[in-house]
């Protein structure tokens, strides 16, 4: 007898070929169908992300499996053997209760300078705490993959024009911008005109890689604080437009 595919997984592999456009391999099918059956992870929702051909969860991903598996509490603390607030240094440990009669699944995370992205330097002991949280829940829940926010920094420096413009600011700066932009599910048409009166240019090729890093640090910043008033911004690009035509 034929096994019943779920439901979940399908839409899940319709939406992996829309957003990066790629036709997925047998493995990366098998590995995105365990994870809509076992976790219901849906990539519209944000809750996966495929990144040099592997999966990765995302933290909403995991907080939100958390709520659908009636998570008992999670616990995070500092470990200040290990920190050094000086050196941006930080380390948590967190710790998951699945019911209350649960003694707990322990999460170890850390971050610095050398190890998280440009991007989010100044946040070191926020990376740190998150990446607690996220690898005590996927111990608590027995997920094999990691979670995006585990990912250390790009040692590898993007090319950039002599001029210090163009090409959006280098390559992995525009990947991280389509990362925020697919896993929020912003529009990107007026994220890119927010960036340009951000930016303060004409065109985003005339914007300088700082530039274009300071704007993306401040929309991911923005969108986890508040996506509703960021939606709102955005929407008023689109108003303005409808307006002048």
């Amino acid at each position: 007898m034929k096994r019943r595919v779920h439901p979940l997984s399908l839409t899940n592999r319709r939406a992996a070929q829309k957003l990066w456009g790629a036709r997925l391999s047998f493995l990366q099918v098998k590995s995105l169908l365990e994870l809509s059956r076992d976790f219901e992870f849906s990539i519209s929702g944000g809750d996966l992300l495929l990144l040099d051909g592997r999966w990765y969860v995302t933290h909403s991903g995991l907080l939100g499996l958390a709520r659908r598996r009636r998570c008992a509490g999670i616990r995070v603390e500092p470990l200040r053997v290990f920190s050094d607030p000086a050196l941006r240094r930080w380390s948590f440990r967190a710790t998951v209760y699945k019911s209350r009669s649960c003694k707990g699944f322990w999460g170890y995370g850390d971050a610095d300078p050398s190890n998280v992205s440009p991007l989010v330097h100044g946040a070191e002991m926020r990376v740190a705490e998150t990446r607690a949280v996220n690898r005590a829940l996927r111990k608590a829940y027995g997920i094999g993959i990691c979670s995006v926010e585990e990912i250390g920094s790009v040692s590898k420096k993007a090319p950039q024009s002599q001029n210090g413009k163009g090409d959006f600011g280098g390559r992995t700066v525009r990947d991280r911008l389509c990362q925020l932009i697919r896993q929020h599910q912003l529009d990107a048409t007026l994220v890119k005109s927010y960036a340009i009166d951000f930016c303060g240019v004409k065109t985003l090729r005339d914007a300088t890689r700082e530039q274009v890093e300071s704007f993306v640090a401040h929309l991911a910043d923005w969108v986890e604080k508040d996506r509703n008033a960021l939606l709102s911004q955005l929407n008023s690009y689109g108003s303005a437009k409808s307006g002048a035509a």
